[in-house]
């Protein structure tokens, strides 16, 4: 039955894979081994957005299945075997910007590749931004922007971040649809893209590198 997970969240088909994951926690399955059927799925999913075969709403809708199928999954997997965690991301929309759909779509699509994602909102201020940083110590931070009024934001944010002496720590990645890689190289964060799957891609990469 779990092998049927992954090739329903490949088919889109919600109702399928939310029956499965139920019929599996009532069974006694490993909660671990079925989220990892889930994110095997996810990334034949994102293979297939990068090879062109699926377009973004595909994507999001298999991150929105993903996302219900983890609302059945956590409470089981707080009680089983720690799940290995690939790395740490902490993802906000800036101060003057309210836009979420790109930030939550990244969000989704890393938790289902293992990483542990803290999401700040939107219209955060720089300062809630560098205490979570201390607080957290993420090995990225992701701004999310669709309004060219929030890079005076990012800016002093990733200024902030300097002063604080914690920007040699941690990598800054940018994404939405007014930013580019210009815009990133002006405010000096290591990776910008408007492909959430990218956005997993670079981190993947770059955790894996540092094993």
């Amino acid at each position: 039955m779990a092998s049927s997970i992954s090739a329903n969240i490949v088919d889109l088909k919600r109702d399928e894979v939310l029956e499965a994951v139920r019929e599996g926690i009532e069974r006694g399955d490993d909660p671990v081994a079925l989220l990892e059927e889930c994110r095997k799925g996810m990334t034949i999913v994102g293979d297939k957005f990068q090879e062109e075969e699926f377009f973004l709403a595909e994507l999001i809708l298999s991150a929105e299945i993903f996302k219900a199928a983890m609302v059945d999954l956590k409470p089981h997997l707080a009680k089983a075997a720690p799940v290995k965690k690939l790395g740490t991301v902490m993802l906000a929309t800036l101060k003057g910007d309210i836009h979420d759909l790109g930030k939550n779509l990244l969000k989704e699509l890393l938790e289902s590749q293992g990483f542990e994602v803290f999401d700040l909102g939107i219209d955060v201020d720089p300062r809630v931004v560098v205490s979570k940083v201390k607080e957290l110590k993420p090995q990225f931070l992701g701004f999310s922007a669709l309004m060219t009024t929030s890079f005076k934001v990012m800016d002093q944010t990733v200024k902030m971040l300097e002063q604080e002496g914690l920007r040699e720590d941690i990598r800054v990645m940018i994404g939405g649809g007014v930013t580019t890689p210009a815009v990133a190289e002006q405010f000096g964060a290591d990776f910008q893209t408007i492909d959430a799957m990218e956005g997993v891609e670079y981190c993947k990469r770059h955790v894996e590198g540092e094993k």
